[in-house]
């Protein structure tokens, strides 16, 4: 079977490539799963790159989530059928076949498109995570940077449902009337002049006691020069790759406390994320949770997929498609 692989961690655009490897087996509690679309998410690349928090045995195959069609049994699954679609994390999903824990798989309603539903799992259910272990009341003002990326748009949509103002940091004006056409307001573009002048009138001068930081680099900066003293601020992501910088100041003179949020190690209960994984089933067979694929490349073109990735402007995720 045709599978994206590298030998060697890297520039995902130059280290990725395409070959055939053996078709994979399902074992006791696994399933088989003919992939149909799987989302090229940040932590992917950086996986790549050798910079995430943990490094597979090379060569190695990636991709973490995919939507596809049940395709053999391992043994003792009886929850699935073959045929079903289902969506969720997987291994080494950027491939024609790959294997899900059956546990861990989600069946995709009729209604619910597979561009959807390759992302329903990862991005949505961080945001719900980050949201619940914020420690928030209706109310309460959070600032965010990459504020039209797939979790910040999630952040603002259900903050918004639990009464909690998100503030939105960007880094594009255009980025600003984008998110505004999406219904998501309380944006502002770091590029212009006098940008924090224009977030504290749309706060009103109320405290602003989280910051999530997703970019690394100077955004650390940006978020807390905003955020009131004793605020948390929350390292969510490294988009830029860059060491996250924070004055001293903040954290001697301001009061800010640093964390880190990482959903491979869920701060909420087992039984908490089943309940939040049927929310995200829900919205998305409503049509409340619309997750678009800006391009879908073939397996073949992985390295440009890794590429269009980190394209600025996108209106959604890239994508690596099956046959």
């Amino acid at each position: 079977m045709l599978s994206a692989t590298y030998s060697e961690f890297g520039s995902p655009e130059k280290v990725l490539s395409a070959g055939e490897t053996e078709k994979p087996q399902p074992g006791p509690g696994q399933v088989l799963i003919r992939m149909v679309l799987s989302p090229v998410h940040n932590h992917d690349l950086m996986t790549i790159s050798g910079q995430y928090g943990f490094k597979p045995q090379l060569p190695a195959v990636p991709g973490t989530e995919a939507v596809g069609v049940v395709e053999a049994l391992g043994e003792g699954v009886t929850n699935l059928k073959v045929g079903q679609r289902v969506a969720g994390g997987g291994e080494k999903t950027w491939a024609e076949y790959y294997l899900g824990q059956a546990a861990r798989l989600v069946p995709v309603p009729d209604g619910v498109s597979d561009e959807t539903a390759c992302q329903l799992v990862s991005m949505p259910l961080s945001a719900k995570m980050l949201i619940e272990s914020l420690d928030l009341k209706a109310g309460d003002w959070i600032v965010q940077n990459a504020a039209n990326g797939a979790v910040g748009k999630l952040v603002a949509q259900y903050g918004k449902q639990k009464g909690i103002n998100v503030l939105g940091l960007v880094r594009r004006a255009e980025a600003v009337e984008e998110l505004g056409a999406l219904g998501i307001d309380n944006v502002v573009a770091t590029d212009t002049d006098g940008w924090q002048d224009e977030a504290r009138k749309i706060t009103g001068g109320a405290p602003v006691v989280r910051a999530i930081e997703s970019l690394g680099g100077d955004g650390a900066m940006q978020v807390l020069s905003v955020a009131s003293d004793g605020a948390q601020l929350v390292s969510f992501g490294a988009m830029t790759g860059r060491p996250l910088k924070i004055s001293p100041s903040d954290l001697l003179f301001r009061g800010i406390t640093v964390k880190g949020f990482w959903g491979a190690k869920p701060p909420v209960a087992p039984e908490r994320i089943g309940v939040l994984l049927g929310e995200l089933v829900a919205d998305a067979a409503s049509g409340a949770l619309d997750l678009p694929i800006e391009k879908a490349y073939p397996i073949s073109e992985v390295a440009e997929a890794a590429r269009a990735s980190g394209e600025p402007g996108r209106k959604g995720k890239i994508a690596i498609r099956g046959r």
